[in-house]
């Protein structure tokens, strides 16, 4: 049993920056020992700001033994190599989504951490939001009846700046592993496990070599529905989920990034009229969190994180597949 965990930062991504480092900062769970990135000048600005030690390598930082765990924002296609090395060092590791590029890294990664009884989790932080509880809580107590269709979408207006890493062919960009891997995961959460993607659409950007946009359909053979899901960086943006059920419909639009210390809203429609259900301030970050740190003190429910890793890169297989 751990009182604190010791975590090192592998990368100086922005998300690390403005979230997860405050809010590994605000946990009594937490103690961060330091940072590593190929930009010196990157970590030392980090180390700074946030009272943190500099591991001159990744390498270094994994083998130190100074750490229980390790966080993970690297470009996609750096995690494989440093989540394996990370599991070979007995580190549990917290990975920015998407956890690898293919289903054959994912399954080989999720394989060695199973084998070590280690933690391995991709971090989807809306999957620990109140609006997201709140939602499955009505949907148990058939507030809207059987789920009979699901819809959501997130996506964007493009970067502006063109040499963005999620534009970058050889560093795992693409819209699929950055923005439809969310839409994927939630619809997971209202399905049966017997699903599989029907249809999908990819469209590739020639300029870039990536997919900036795409759709597809996730049919359930057990509960006999379908879900729509739709995602982009060439897009209007959205960040939403609807449930229709026979008895009415559910919809949040923030359902993905709603800001630590912001509300979220809840609609509901049904046969007692329509209303607007306001979620207080709640932050996902500090919440998913709380869950990693569970995970690694009672290994109890590690198997379902290691499914759900499997169930994810199954699903963005056929999605690829499909579209060709």
């Amino acid at each position: 049993m751990y009182d604190s965990v010791r975590v090192g930062i592998l990368g100086c991504a922005k998300i690390a920056e403005r979230f997860l480092i405050p809010a590994f900062q605000s946990s009594k769970n937490y103690k961060l020992v330091g940072i590593s990135s190929r930009s010196h000048d990157s970590a030392s600005r980090f180390a700074k700001k946030f009272s943190m030690k500099i591991f001159e390598t990744y390498e270094d930082m994994i083998i130190s033994n100074s750490i229980d765990a390790i966080y993970i924002p690297l470009p996609n296609s750096l995690h494989y190599k440093w989540i394996k090395k990370s599991l070979d060092n007995n580190l549990h590791v917290l990975v920015e989504k998407s956890l690898a590029c293919n289903f054959d890294e994912v399954s080989n990664l999720t394989k060695m951490a199973k084998s070590k009884n280690l933690v391995l989790l991709e971090n989807f932080q809306f999957r620990f939001h109140s609006q997201l509880h709140y939602i499955e809580s009505l949907i148990t107590n058939g507030e809207i009846g059987c789920i009979r269709n699901i819809r959501s979408s997130f996506g964007f207006p493009p970067f502006q700046d063109s040499e963005n890493i999620r534009y970058k062919k050889e560093l795992g960009g693409g819209a699929l592993l950055d923005a439809g891997a969310y839409p994927l995961k939630i619809v997971q959460m209202f399905m049966s496990d017997d699903i599989h993607i029907a249809s999908s659409n990819l469209y590739i950007d020639e300029s870039f070599g990536v997919d900036t946009y795409g759709s597809f359909q996730v049919n359930d053979r057990k509960l006999k529905i379908t879900a729509q899901c739709a995602f982009g960086f060439d897009n209007f943006y959205q960040c939403n989920i609807e449930l229709w059920g026979s008895k009415g419909k559910i919809q949040a639009n923030r359902i993905f990034t709603s800001p630590p210390g912001s509300s979220s809203t809840v609609e509901i429609q049904n046969d007692d009229g329509d209303r607007s259900i306001l979620i207080p301030p709640d932050d996902h970050f500090v919440n998913m969190l709380q869950h990693f740190f569970n995970l690694i003190n009672n290994r109890s429910d590690i198997e379902r994180e290691h499914s759900q890793n499997m169930n994810q890169a199954k699903l963005l297989e056929q999605i690829r597949n499909k579209s060709r």
